[in-house]
């Protein structure tokens, strides 16, 4: 390499006489990201960040050390973290919700996927905020809220992700696509796939960096295949509806004709949703984005020698112009970073793959189950052919995709948890906690399977409701922690507040829905119902609708409370902001 390729690809100097060399990493110390990248820092030399407006507050809760902000590279480099999450996407909400949605209800309801699509983009990019500035993972920023947040949400986690419906319903996508075994025992595959999951995830010494990279190598493939199929069925007839049916807001079936569990997973799965979103940040320390770059990685202790770097730092940056513009050039390639892999990437598949259901099983009625959807109507109307094998195809490596992603998402996680709440008092190696962890979850998957405790789409039915319920606690809590805890200069800006308080509002809108279905239906509570238009619900209804405005009011209260409260504080600030600060 020539010296000239290893220098910043930037122009010399930026305003305020910042060098671009002081903020922006070389090409070779940008490929590093690639990898994933650690710097180890020595904890007992750093000073500890003053209890004053430049910094987060700790609260009494841990301090921040005091180090400078890593160097930025450019988006090709960091690009993993998104495509982790687009992988776990595919095959919930892109191949099963959304297209049996439309194919039962029409383009009408698009609004919801892509306005569903958008919101998460911003929920996302919110819950990496905390790592990049404070290297810590969005589970410790809610502890610093209050304890019982982490243990809330890993319950509620293994309520979405502890029922392996991915890799159910894609061993009985695979069973039909290959004979292999008789459909009605798509069991066997099923427990097979766990087995060869678990296997794979030793295939390196950096469980991350194993996940990565398998994720992006699906992703491309799945993609790939969805564009071949828009042109072999020819469905391009289908996206003349898409225009009216982006700009239908807020139309929804009638009650009667409403399956709420279903629309909500719908709008939880119009992305990643619930425990998945919760990994995002997680995934962006691991990466080394921002103060990340502090932390360490968790190691295969089967592929080496199994000792975990430290993930115990907790870090903050002091408000120079150098770090102010460090961090402004941070937040805008992370938020390219994810939009560009995970929003463009889900749009593009799931609206072709909606464009086949509309096509080929418009107008349907399937009970809501995306599996006897493509399996029992669209696959047979293709009648074999290349065009039907590349369909089973596509069902199937998104399907696994995302269960090979979740066991990550519900391990990762929880290990983080387990971790924090536990195992650093007792001095536990973190990668121990992940491979035991790991083990424990595989088994679970396998036991849930081959016993057959439930059919493959009910499970993914209870999984994608429980992940649109949780959505709406922890939109509310990380804008508390990013404006209540946040100095000034790390603050999310009034577009983004603005963003969060809707998100906070349309979950919390479709989590009363369910609630309030789910205590009539299932326990005959007809006191709780509820209606789509709110008018007409019964007392008890009406109750959990004040219940969703209390929540509202006081997310909004406590955010633009903190974010007035914190202007003016840090001395040129408007440094580190920029377009969605």
């Amino acid at each position: 390499m020539t010296d000239e390729e290893d220098e910043p690809t930037v122009e010399p100097e930026t305003d305020g006489g910042v060098a671009d060399g002081d903020v922006y990493t070389s090409e070779a110390e940008g490929r590093e990201y690639r990898d994933s990248v650690y710097e180890p820092l020595d904890d007992d030399s750093l000073n500890e960040a003053p209890a004053t407006n430049d910094y987060p507050k700790s609260d009494g809760q841990g301090g921040f050390r005091i180090a400078d902000l890593p160097k930025v590279p450019k988006v090709s480099h960091i690009v993993g973290p998104s495509a982790i999450m687009l992988g776990a996407s595919l095959g919930s909400g892109e191949t099963m919700f959304w297209p049996t949605i439309v194919a039962e209800g029409s383009w009408g309801l698009y609004w919801a996927f892509w306005v569903g699509v958008i919101t998460q983009f911003f929920i996302n990019t919110e819950l990496q905020r905390w790592a990049i500035a404070t290297g810590e993972s969005i589970f410790q920023g809610f502890n610093r809220l209050h304890r019982i947040w982490p243990l809330f949400f890993l319950v509620f986690g293994f309520f979405q992700i502890g029922w392996p419906g991915w890799a159910a319903t894609g061993s009985e996508v695979f069973a039909a696509w290959t004979g292999i075994v008789p459909r009605a025992d798509w069991y066997l595959i099923g427990v097979v796939s766990m087995a060869v999951i678990w296997l794979s995830y030793q295939a390196g010494p950096l469980v991350y960096n194993v996940i990565e990279r398998a994720q992006i190598g699906l992703m491309l493939l799945a993609v790939a295949i969805a564009v071949v199929l828009m042109f072999t069925l020819n469905t391009f007839g289908q996206f003349a509806n898409l225009p009216a049916g982006a700009v239908n807001f807020g139309a929804l079936p009638s009650d009667a004709d409403f399956d709420i569990a279903t629309f909500l997973g719908g709008l939880a799965y119009a992305g990643a949703g619930g425990y998945t979103n919760l990994a995002q940040g997680v995934w962006a320390r691991e990466k080394g984005y921002g103060m990340g770059t502090y932390q360490g990685r968790i190691k295969n202790p089967l592929r080496g020698s199994g000792e975990t770097e430290s993930q115990d730092g907790s870090y903050t940056f002091e408000p120079t112009d150098k770090n102010m513009k460090r961090w402004r050039a941070w937040w805008k390639v992370t938020q390219r970073e994810h939009f560009l892999t995970f929003v463009v990437g889900v749009m593009v598949v799931a609206t072709i793959v909606m464009s086949i259901s509309a096509q080929y099983a418009g107008g349907g009625e399937f009970g809501g189950s995306g599996v006897t959807m493509w399996l029992d109507t669209i696959i047979p109307a293709l009648g074999g052919g290349i065009s039907a094998w590349l369909l089973y195809a596509l069902l199937f490596i998104a399907l696994f995709s995302t269960q090979y992603a979740q066991i990550e998402v519900f391990v990762r996680n929880s290990s983080d948890i387990v971790y924090q709440k536990i195992g650093r008092q007792r001095g536990w190696d973190m990668s121990y906690i992940f491979l035991g962890l790991l083990t424990v979850f595989t088994l679970w998957g396998m036991a849930i399977i081959g016993f057959q405790v439930a059919q493959p789409w009910i499970i993914l039915v209870i999984g994608a409701a429980a992940a649109g319920v949780m959505m709406w606690p922890y939109n509310a809590l990380t804008i508390i922690l990013n404006t209540t805890r946040m100095p000034e200069h790390t603050q999310p800006g009034w577009a983004r507040i603005l963003a969060m308080w809707w998100a906070t509002a349309f979950f919390g809108y479709f989590s009363i829905l369910l609630i309030g279905e789910t205590l009539v239906t299932r326990f005959g509570l007809d006191a709780f119902a509820t209606t789509v238009a709110v008018m007409g619900s019964a007392p008890g209804g009406y109750a959990l609708w004040v219940f969703a405005l209390a929540v509202q009011i006081y997310t909004m209260y406590r955010s633009a409370r903190a974010k007035r409260a914190a202007s003016g504080t840090v001395e040129d600030a408007e440094e580190a902001s920029g377009f969605l600060a």
